[in-house]
């Protein structure tokens, strides 16, 4: 819009220009026409009441005085070539006999010949100044032919012209200022209209997640595009939240129906030698063996050990799907942690606390179950007939937070399975659910806390605890 405006009033600007020019030209012509029309009329009258005949060779004997009078009359130079383009007489003075004069050009004598007005106007110098020249027969009106060629000068006075420009440029030039200044507010309020309404769209796009409720636009912009573009993200936030629905029933379902499947597999586990041990002791049981106590206690140690185990099952399961209500209370994280590792008994186990307490609210019982998993699961980590075995926990506190790490010496994990460390139903080990990580990890995120890994085969591996402490 700036760019047209620009445009524009420099094309208004020229176009004027070239007017006023075409326009001071028009009246020039015009006037010299005026002009030459009253001299030839003057010199016709000469002409016709003259007693001398009327040919080339008396003209300057008829104007011999008269060319001054009427010079005076009109104010302007006349001047009288013969048809051979001599000059013959003029008025700025009696010609002196043998002055050397400028003859008309031939070219130009030509063009007048041909002219059908028998007229021509050029441009030409006369005492060093530039004039207009007007050329055109003296007439014989009685044998109708011309016996001369009057030349008049003529020039131009521009001061008119030049003014009238210069006024008509300064108010176009004050009015074009104020016309472009009103352009760029106009422009920049305009776009930064529109700009506003596609920076609040931008940003709600931006902030669109798959994962969170999202808030529909609601803003009216009187702009077609606009409001159509707005309609189709408020429907995409529609389709977006029924897909997002759909995909969270779909993965709860197929989540309870793998966790179902291994739930069945393990409870499958114990079942079978539990099956095999009762068909064996009916089987062989007499009432009258001297070693029956014996056999009954065996055969009631196998069935507890395998229900035991299912239990396990169990208990993991039931921790997995419906986690207790937090009971916070205010305790010092640094004797939670000691208590926690109290209940192990490897010697190899090393605790360093960098300071005496850590005062936060949390869960006492949740605390010690992320302390006791890890460990455990750190323990489990180191091989059976590894020699020297260590597992290091130390707790300290960074800014507002808690940082406990449990590191290990143990095989540690395969880079491949990084991603699955926090699984559900994921482990690398023989026995058990794989769910105590994916159970911790549900603790920590729900006091918005943290926790991550670092692992090499063969070297072991560090789980940190970032904890927010909570004051109230």
């Amino acid at each position: 819009m700036l760019l047209i405006t620009l445009i524009s009033s420099v094309l208004i600007a020229l176009v004027s220009i070239l007017h006023f020019q075409y326009e001071s030209q028009e009246y020039h012509k015009e006037r010299l026409l005026r002009k030459e029309e009253q001299i030839k009329q003057h010199m016709e009258y000469v002409l016709e009441t003259t007693p001398h005949p009327l040919i080339t060779g008396n003209l300057e004997s008829i104007f011999e005085n008269k060319i001054f009078e009427i010079s005076d009359i009109h104010n302007l130079e006349i001047d009288i070539y013969d048809l051979n383009g001599r000059l013959i007489i003029n008025s700025k003075g009696k010609r002196i006999k043998g002055q050397i004069t400028i003859n008309l050009a031939d070219n130009l004598l030509q063009q007048l010949k041909n002219s059908e007005s028998k007229r021509l106007i050029g441009e030409g110098e006369s005492s060093g100044d530039t004039y207009n020249f007007s050329y055109s027969y003296l007439m014989d009106h009685i044998e109708n032919k011309p016996i001369g060629i009057l030349r008049l000068p003529y020039k131009q006075d521009d001061s008119y012209y030049k003014e009238e420009v210069e006024n008509f440029l300064t108010i176009f030039g004050a009015v074009y200022i104020g016309m472009f200044t009103l352009a760029i507010w106009l422009a920049f309020y305009l776009s930064r209209y529109i700009t506003k309404s596609l920076e609040t769209i931008s940003h709600h796009m931006a902030e669109t997640s798959f994962t969170e409720k999202n808030k529909k636009l609601d803003l009216v912009t009187h702009s077609a595009e606009i409001d159509q573009l707005i309609g189709s993200y408020n429907l995409m936030i529609d389709e977006l939240e029924e897909s997002a629905n759909k995909l969270a029933q779909s993965e709860r379902e197929s989540a309870w129906r793998e966790m179902a499947k291994q739930v069945a597999h393990e409870i499958k586990n114990p079942l079978t030698p539990m099956r095999l041990t009762v068909q064996s002791f009916e089987m062989r049981f007499n009432p009258e063996d001297p070693n029956i106590k014996t056999k009954v206690v065996d055969f009631s140690k196998t069935l507890i050990q395998q229900i035991d185990t299912m239990s396990a099952v169990a208990t993991a399961f039931s921790n997995f799907a419906s986690m207790p209500a937090q009971q916070n209370e205010t305790l010092n994280v640094v004797d939670v942690v000691k208590l926690a590792l109290d209940i192990f008994n490897e010697d190899y186990i090393e605790y360093f606390p960098s300071t005496k307490e850590i005062i936060t609210k949390i869960d006492r019982t949740q605390l010690i179950r992320v302390i006791t998993n890890l460990v455990k699961n750190a323990i489990q980590a180191i091989p059976d007939e590894q020699m020297d075995k260590k597992v290091w926990v130390s707790v300290k506190k960074e800014q507002n937070q808690t940082i406990i790490s449990v590191k290990d010496n143990g095989k540690g994990i395969a880079e491949v399975d990084f991603d699955r460390v926090f699984e559900p139903k994921f482990t690398t080990k023989t026995s058990g659910m794989g769910l105590g990580l994916a159970i911790i990890k549900n603790i920590i995120e729900n006091y918005h806390g943290n926790i991550t890994f670092e692992s090499k085969l063969n070297k072991g591996t560090t789980f940190k605890v970032i904890l927010p402490i909570i004051n109230q």
